[in-house]
């Protein structure tokens, strides 16, 4: 059994549609971002960035007591290794898959991020944030569309790189993004969609899923320091 602390949004996507493609049981526990549970301090314990998701592996495969892990590509590294799935053993095809992960955490997810920020959550209007991370969007969506033009997946074979991107290319539109200029990313957005387990991943806690519209939620989300590692949260 595997324990998930998750909530409905592309990083946690990653997780159960992950655990949904291997069909492997797991026990999904709720950190309800907005309310500021990820500062708890029984969560920290697993996750001590105070983000979503981890997870607990109570059978690892060293056979050893309960594995914790946060940062939601090394839990897709982890899963893919454990389970010899949608991780290619392959070295250079394992190569391949790493750097697309890597290129999807270190660069379209924050960029990403970043252009739902400021398209949609900052307190004022900032024309130089919206432009600078609409842009950036866009350029990572040329690099990944010119990828898929001549393979069906990142790396060739479906693996944790495209289940690592998908969530958060789902969200183009919010990130000002028009698919009729990536056919190519359109077609592979279309064809994971379609896979029973990516939409079986993406409804887990669907009904949980809200929008940040008020000053408290705001605060948790996009006030945080240091110092609120320290403080209790109500």
């Amino acid at each position: 059994m595997i324990d998930l602390y998750y909530w409905p949004t592309p990083n946690g996507w990653k997780i159960t549609i992950m655990l949904e493609e291997l069909g492997i049981p797991y026990r999904v526990n709720y950190v309800n971002i907005m309310q500021g549970e990820q500062f708890a301090a029984d969560f920290l314990a697993i996750a001590p960035n105070n983000r979503m998701p981890a997870i607990i592996d109570h059978t690892p495969a060293d056979g050893g007591g309960p594995l914790s892990l946060f940062e939601s590509g090394a839990i897709l590294q982890y899963l893919g290794d454990k389970y010899g799935q949608l991780y290619s053993a392959d070295k250079r095809t394992r190569q391949d898959i790493n750097q697309w992960l890597f290129w999807q955490v270190g660069g379209l997810g924050p960029m990403a991020g970043q252009a739902h920020h400021f398209r949609h959550y900052a307190p004022e209007t900032v024309p130089y944030g919206i432009e600078r991370y609409t842009k950036e969007c866009n350029r990572l969506y040329g690099v990944i569309n010119q990828r898929l033009a001549d393979r069906p997946f990142l790396a060739g074979a479906y693996s944790i790189a495209d289940i690592a991107c998908w969530p958060w290319a789902i969200l183009y539109a919010r990130q000002g993004q028009d698919m009729a200029d990536f056919p190519h990313l359109k077609r592979w957005l279309e064809a994971i969609a379609a896979r029973p387990a990516a939409q079986r991943g993406q409804e887990v806690g669907a009904k949980r899923r809200q929008g940040i519209n008020d000053e408290a939620s705001r605060k948790v989300l996009f006030g945080q320091t240091a110092r609120i590692l320290d403080d209790s949260v109500d």
